[in-house]
């Protein structure tokens, strides 16, 4: 399989199962155009009489892409495994990676917040205390098998409402790693309104990276993410971001957005976080088709053009990292994470303030996927085996799928929200994650120098 896509002035082919990315000219790419399946050893009467050029210019750009063709990069086999394997990944729950729920409460009231403005639609707010995230942290040592790095994400609701237990939970995990033979990396993601100077110093200390939730442009901030008492939370935030960014040093951060279907020209908002700092997040909200703010099948040509208007500006800021368009063109994750992604239930989950466990944060809540509990060491292999087993060869609309081995089968959440089922991707998810992927490698195309 191969995709042939135009995108910043680049005539692009990508292959699929090789995952090898050619920028053509314009007589490769006409060719390819025409093309269903693999080259023969001559080109095709048929193709040379429906193409505006000359025999020989066409048989010449036909043996450079025959070249490539028997190189193994053009109209590659799917070599990756074999799919009845693929379906049989590792079920033995390794987990490596928490979402750990230190708070279900928010001092903001973002109006298309999944968690229900922090308590997960619970009607309970409550913080985590010590002991039950201590048991979250031995969970996921003896959990983890022979795994050495393990990713702890400080998240809520709001975690800094939660920051004694924040703090006590990093100080046991460095306490037990050593003996454990595990290495603890330490996520935050924070609103900032808490934020102070102790606050500051503490996350550029330990943690690896901070997810610094802003949406962008003050007026959008200020209209989807309120104070509880209806205030514009932006000029409250931005200055202590500001001053968190500054004393990251070579640590990650990211400032997080999320564009909905009532501010569209998302780009602003990138440009916008760019002045700020240059790791920026903005992804599109997830909801349904009920919801008001949700984007819509009716929305895509528009969402698609202001992707593009997004990469003609990054193409001239090339300081500006924008999440969504780092792509790895040497296919660099194992094999596994390209056919199953993030893991979600089997290698990855989310742990409540009352020590439930989830697939993910985006599951919180839903007693039907709720995989155990930390009090009464209960862990549900059954369903957390139906989550290993989805990949990109389970998921019937991803087969085909060009895009594939980059998505790796998009977001199990997303596909219950919307479609209400884990194993069937949503529309508009999936093509603004193509449309994401074209400008992405387009980007990476001019970076190396395969195109002006």
């Amino acid at each position: 399989m191969i995709h042939t896509f135009t995108a910043l002035g680049c005539k692009i082919v990508v292959d699929v199962n090789s995952g090898a990315v050619h920028v053509l000219d314009d007589v490769s790419y006409a060719i390819l155009e025409q093309m269903e399946g693999p080259l023969c050893d001559h080109l095709p009467e048929e193709v040379a009489q429906r193409l505006p050029y000359e025999r020989q210019t066409l048989e010449e750009a036909w043996q450079e892409l025959l070249n490539l063709q028997e190189a193994g990069l053009l109209f590659a086999e799917d070599d990756y495994v074999d799919p009845e394997t693929a379906m049989l990944l590792p079920k033995s729950a390794q987990i490596k990676a928490l979402c750990l729920h230190v708070s279900h409460d928010c001092n903001l009231r973002c109006k298309y917040c999944f968690a229900s403005t922090g308590d997960f639609g619970t009607g309970h707010r409550m913080t985590m205390d010590f002991e039950t995230a201590k048991k979250a942290i031995d969970f996921v040592i003896a959990r983890s098998g022979k795994r050495r790095n393990i990713e702890v994400d400080f998240f809520g609701g709001e975690p800094l409402m939660a920051m004694d237990t924040v703090k006590r939970t990093v100080e046991y995990a460095r306490s037990v790693e050593k003996e454990a033979g595990k290495c603890f990396r330490f996520t935050i993601t924070t609103n900032g309104v808490l934020l102070n100077d102790e606050n500051i110093e503490y996350i550029n200390r330990e943690m690896s990276n901070a997810v610094l939730s802003l949406d962008g442009r003050k007026e959008v901030n200020d209209e989807l993410r309120p104070t509880i008492n209806g205030k514009g939370s932006y000029d409250l935030i931005v200055p202590k971001f500001k001053k968190l960014i500054a004393g990251r040093g070579t640590r990650d951060y990211y400032l997080r957005g999320t564009f909905t279907r009532f501010h569209k020209d998302f780009a602003k908002d990138v440009m916008e976080l760019a002045s700020i700092g240059k790791n920026v997040s903005v992804e599109p909200v997830v909801g349904k088709e009920s919801d008001p703010y949700a984007l819509r099948e009716s929305d895509l040509p528009e969402l698609k053009a202001e992707y593009e208007r997004l990469a003609e500006f990054l193409k001239d800021h090339r300081d500006v990292n924008f999440f969504h368009f780092n792509v790895d063109l040497a296919q660099g994750p194992c094999v596994i994470k390209r056919l199953r992604g993030c893991g979600a239930g089997c290698e990855y989950v989310a742990i409540t303030p009352d020590g439930d466990i989830y697939p993910c944060h985006q599951f919180v809540g839903n007693e039907e996927y709720k995989l155990g509990n930390l009090e009464d060491g209960s862990f549900d292999m059954e369903k957390s085996g139906k989550f290993a087993e989805l990949n990109v060869y389970t998921r019937e609309a991803c087969k085909t799928c060009w895009a594939r081995f980059y998505c790796s089968g998009g977001c199990s959440a997303s596909n219950l929200l919307v479609n209400g089922d884990i194993k069937e991707p949503h529309t508009v998810g999936c093509e603004l994650e193509r449309k994401r992927l074209e400008c992405a490698i387009a980007l990476k195309a001019i970076d190396a120098g395969m195109a002006e």
